[in-house]
């Protein structure tokens, strides 16, 4: 139990430092504030969705792609 505590921190962690650098680097594409906003709502619901599918799997609740 402990480990999969670690685990879904790591994944929290990694995924923070990744949204973190995509919103720093977003700003220095030329482009309309509308989309850069659109892109950047994509960008966070993308990485949420997967880490709520790490954790999930993480935890047990969703079955390993092999096992299907």
């Amino acid at each position: 139990m402990i480990t999969t505590l670690i685990y879904i921190i790591l994944v929290l962690v990694v995924t923070g430092v990744i949204i973190w650098g995509i919103q720093q680097l977003l700003p220095l594409i030329p482009m309309d504030p509308r989309f850069r906003t659109v892109i950047n709502v994509l960008i966070t619901v993308l990485v949420v969705c997967i880490v709520v599918y790490v954790i999930a799997g993480l935890l047990g609740a969703v079955p390993r792609i092999g096992t299907l």
